[in-house]
């Protein structure tokens, strides 16, 4: 079974992006959510994969990832997925790991989100100096979510960016 421990934290400043590299471009859309699993079909620069997500809260989950050809995730976006996720995604250094800074683009815009995958929950690592409040714990910030509810709809009072 793939377990998947991740953290999750908003990004308060661009700070990051000193050492960022090019980024990648991402398109990932839900055959199915809302049950006890997620399928998302993405489209990562020219590369693309089905993955199969357990929907439990918090930071670590259960997740299966296949690579398929990037022609049939493109059908399968177009057949099946009416409301899709774009963004960029960045890896940055920092402190000995590897974080990933995702961009949000279209419906989800002015949205930036840094994670970083560890290998056990209680590992400790540096937080950096652009990372603000942690959102691991917080659904609305899954791109499950993102899809079916977008950061343009949210209300001023459900954005909890930091301003420092």
């Amino acid at each position: 079974m793939g377990i998947e421990i991740e953290r999750k934290f908003l990004v308060k400043n661009n700070f990051w992006k000193a050492s960022a590299n090019n980024g990648t471009d991402f398109k990932q859309a839900y055959l199915t959510s809302g049950g006890p699993c997620s399928v998302r079909v993405r489209k990562e620069g020219n590369k693309a994969n089905l993955n199969i997500k357990s929907a439990t809260p918090g930071i670590i989950r259960q997740e299966f990832e296949y690579s398929i050809p990037l022609d049939e995730a493109e059908e399968l976006l177009s057949l099946f997925c009416s409301t899709a996720v774009t963004k960029k995604r960045y890896e940055v250094d920092y402190a000995g790991k590897t974080w990933e800074i995702d961009v949000f683009a279209g419906d989800n815009n002015g949205l930036i989100v840094a994670e970083i995958e560890l290998n056990r929950p209680d590992e400790g690592f540096e937080l950096p100096p652009w990372a603000g409040s942690e959102v691991s714990n917080e659904i609305r910030y899954y791109n499950t979510e993102l899809a079916r509810h977008p950061f343009c709809t949210w209300e001023n009072s459900q954005w909890e960016g930091d301003s420092d």
